[in-house]
């Protein structure tokens, strides 16, 4: 009887162990998966699972694993390659992996029924797209492809109540029309209601990348080629649809869009999101970080004026805003410690010497000017300013300086020309003045 008992108490901690496994092809290819819970904020670290020689791994979940969005990263950099799922804390999960094909889940009802909805959503949607592209007005044809629609987003829902899931399968709601439209009405229409079913205030949809999916395809993807006015058009009404009450996820979605610009060089439509939204909202949810990343980038924009400093000297100072003689302005924040800086100056020398039009303003970062001291006689050419307290320096910020070396191409008139980011892109661009 004792023993019977004691496989009764038991039994209930044994049915309730899960665990997420999963299997990488080629195997070779990767060594450890990391698992995170995502949250609105971020990611949280819990276990990682190392590869067996087949690529399998399995990390147990124990009590302290609550539902929600987790997030597997399978190499670096981790923001590139990593997916989410849903865990229910009832299922196991398990699945197959190959970078190529993307994850296929072998279990877990939660994860297989959204990978099984948006494939057949997907088949519905190619179906449309050929029905338009026959250019042929067919009202009954119109009428069925869309009672399909229909029916199959109803049944997902269905099949999703009382499941983690449903949030991502309501929000996915397609456009249905009510009578016939041609294609040019129904893609207006298909824009306008695209965001009409996220509820941005879902913990889970704000956990998961579906929102910042959602939300870049609204504005890169719905008009081909837009314009600058187009793309402000686009995250205003983004902004507008994620509501005045959700200040977090509004500046979390609000950065990811100026990043992307920033990734693009649209100077013009990074600082309209930093005006018209997120410095506000970085300065209502405390990102003090963020604010003055945005501050900076603005200040060091490419077509606006470099901010002014003091250029100090044995002989003289003066700002920069006051140099005269040259057509072209070479800001280099560099330091004395910095071994690409030591590797890149004396090509900055060489390049420069058969541009006389270009003066070269070297900002040095320091802690110490000892070794600095020593260093800027190899450039008796540069004009030489110390910026001490090295990365405590306010200049840092002023100009956003993450790393050394970095440049500025200035004109004359010490507005920003170019931006280059390795020496490679600063030969192009200084070559490009002959």
């Amino acid at each position: 009887m004792k023993k019977i008992l004691l496989l009764l108490i038991c039994f209930p901690f044994l049915v309730q162990a899960q665990s997420v496994s999963g299997t990488f092809s080629p195997s070779s290819d990767y060594t450890y998966a990391f698992l995170y819970k995502a949250t609105p904020e971020g990611a949280d670290y819990v276990n990682r699972g190392k590869l067996d020689s087949l690529g399998h791994f399995e990390i147990p979940m124990d009590e302290t694993v609550t539902p929600g969005i987790y997030k597997i990263v399978y190499a670096i950099p981790p923001e590139e390659n990593n997916f989410d799922f849903i865990y229910n804390g009832k299922e196991s999960i398990d699945f197959d992996f190959n970078r190529e094909s993307g994850v296929e889940f072998k279990t877990s009802e939660e994860n297989k029924l959204w990978n099984s909805y948006l494939k057949s959503m997907d088949m519905v949607n190619i179906t449309i797209s050929n029905y338009f592209s026959k250019d042929v007005k067919d009202e009954d044809g119109f009428k069925a492809i869309f009672k399909t629609l229909d029916d199959t987003q109803k049944g997902y829902e269905q099949l999703a109540e009382g499941k983690l899931v449903s949030s991502f399968i309501i929000a996915n709601r397609p456009y249905l029309p009510a009578t016939y439209e041609d294609i040019s009405t129904y893609s207006k229409n298909l824009k306008e209601h695209y965001l009409n079913q996220v509820d941005f205030n879902d913990y889970l949809l704000q956990s998961s990348s579906f929102l910042v999916d959602r939300i870049t395809a609204y504005v890169f993807n719905m008009v081909q080629n837009p314009s600058n006015n187009i793309l402000k058009k686009h995250v205003d009404e983004v902004a507008l649809a994620i509501g005045p009450d959700s200040d977090v996820i509004k500046t979390s979605l609000l950065e990811v869009l100026w990043q992307r610009f920033v990734s693009t060089d649209n100077h013009e439509l990074a600082n309209y999101v930093t005006d018209t939204y997120l410095l506000d909202l970085a300065n209502t949810t405390g990102k003090k970080v963020l604010a003055e990343t945005l501050v900076s980038y603005k200040n060091t924009s490419v077509g606006t004026k470099a901010p002014d400093f003091e250029i100090s000297s044995t002989e003289s100072t003066i700002n920069l805003h006051d140099l005269e003689g040259s057509d072209y302005y070479l800001l280099v924040f560099w330091s004395s410690g910095c071994g690409h800086c030591l590797n890149e100056l004396p090509q900055v020398k060489t390049l420069i010497s058969s541009n006389p039009n270009v003066q070269v303003v070297a900002f040095g970062l320091e802690n110490d000017p000892t070794d600095w001291t020593e260093e800027i006689k190899k450039y008796p050419e540069f004009k030489h300013t110390i910026g001490l307290g090295k990365w405590e320096n306010p200049i840092v910020k002023t100009y956003g300086i993450a790393a050394t070396p970095m440049y500025f191409l200035l004109s004359s008139d010490k507005v920003i020309m170019a931006k280059p980011y390795a020496f490679e892109d600063l030969e192009v661009v200084i070559n490009s003045l002959k």
